[in-house]
């Protein structure tokens, strides 16, 4: 979930409830979006981040991989309850037998869930001094249930699609939005670190040396909480291109969707698109269409954001109790809810944080409902 097999084109792959997109990278010297697709995804299939009929995911796969001509090798990316993430304290320890003996002793009691049970992936993302000059190791662990991964990948293999790698979301989510040069709500700015991301090896170097610089910019003293506002609420915080911190919340603009559906006997995608076209920036009188529809659709998307806007403060205030916590300095937010006008806006709000929307520059060209979308499929794609 952390180590994946090199390849030229790969597919990062997102799954959604009501989605999944896409989005082909090209690595020859530079990386290129090659090709993207998004396709609707029928209710009840995926629920909860987790494969309900992986025969009918498989078919659908199968139907978007065939009409886009995208590469059969995938990067899967993975958000649910049954995937846990874990960073362990360790001394520094060289040989890798010994390492793994080490991390696997350790994780039991840090990962909820029985390691027989689970597969379980590493990687060494530090390596901290203690206070007696104790050269130490960081290292981020990655559980997930077996039956689930089996699912999907059951869905993988109906589709004719090569797994390369599986990752969580949230990782994809940060390399991605690392990218992001010029995103804005209001006054806000966020400018991503001049020069290109340093390489694990250069990163390791710096910190064992003790120095806060490496190439391609300045290790930040501060950490930014990301977040994917999707079917649910994908939430991560990391210091540079190392994650601290991940959590899913079941709650995300698919909930808010599915309130409005039920009040005015909707369809999902039909109240998806209500969401969009009423937003909260305009008043209702002005808004064309159904009266009674515009005001449950304003009236739950004010009630949405502020149930999204707990999420977020309580996984702030939850990381924050955590021992060696890095302060967090701002929010950076992608996926489907940022395409609705004024969500943002009003999030920064109730969050009492400064929020900006994180758009890719290798989706740049693309309409920003697309960019919206395949962003952590890029980030997917992008690999480590």
């Amino acid at each position: 979930m952390l180590s994946t097999t090199k390849s030229k084109t790969v597919v990062g792959l997102d799954i959604e409830a009501g989605s999944i997109a896409a989005t082909e990278v090209q690595a020859n010297g530079s990386v290129q979006v090659a090709r993207h697709g998004v396709s609707p995804l029928e209710p009840g299939i995926f629920r909860e981040g987790e494969v309900s009929d992986p025969a009918a995911l498989g078919e659908a796969l199968k139907e978007l991989f065939s009409e886009h001509r995208l590469s059969r090798n995938v990067r899967l990316g993975i958000a649910n309850q049954r995937v846990a993430v874990r960073t362990l304290q360790l001394p520094a320890i060289e040989k890798p037998d010994e390492l793994e003996t080490a991390i696997r002793f350790q994780a039991q009691d840090h990962i909820p869930m029985p390691l027989d049970q689970a597969v379980l992936d590493w990687q060494v993302v530090g390596h901290p001094v203690s206070g007696a000059d104790q050269l130490q190791m960081q290292v981020v662990a990655v559980a997930a249930r077996r039956d689930m991964l089996g699912s999907v990948v059951d869905a993988l293999r109906r589709a004719s699609l090569r797994p390369v790698g599986i990752d969580h979301s949230a990782f994809g989510m940060i390399r991605a939005l690392q990218q992001a040069q010029h995103a804005t709500v209001g006054a806000a700015n966020y400018v991503a670190t001049p020069g290109a991301p340093a390489s694990y090896e250069e990163r390791m170097a710096a910190r064992t040396a003790g120095s806060d610089a490496v190439p391609g910019g300045q290790m930040p003293t501060s950490a930014k909480l990301y977040c994917n506002l999707g079917d649910m609420t994908n939430l991560a915080v990391a210091q540079g291109s190392t994650c601290l911190f991940t959590r899913i919340s079941g709650f995300g603009v698919e909930g808010i969707a599915q309130k409005l559906a039920e009040r005015r006997e909707l369809t999902l995608e039909h109240a998806r698109q209500w969401l969009v076209h009423v937003g909260l920036e305009s008043t209702t009188e002005t808004i064309d269409g159904d009266v009674e529809t515009v005001t449950a659709a304003r009236e739950a998307l004010a009630e949405g954001v502020g149930k999204l806007a707990d999420e977020l403060r309580l996984s702030l205030e939850f990381y924050a109790a955590q021992e060696g916590a890095v302060a967090v300095e701002g929010v950076i937010v992608c996926g489907p809810g940022t395409t609705i006008p004024g969500l943002v806006e009003r999030l920064q709000r109730e969050l009492g944080h400064p929020v900006v929307i994180g758009r890719p520059n290798g989706l740049s060209r693309l309409d920003d409902t697309s960019a919206a979308r395949l962003t952590v499929s890029y980030g997917l794609a992008l690999g480590e």
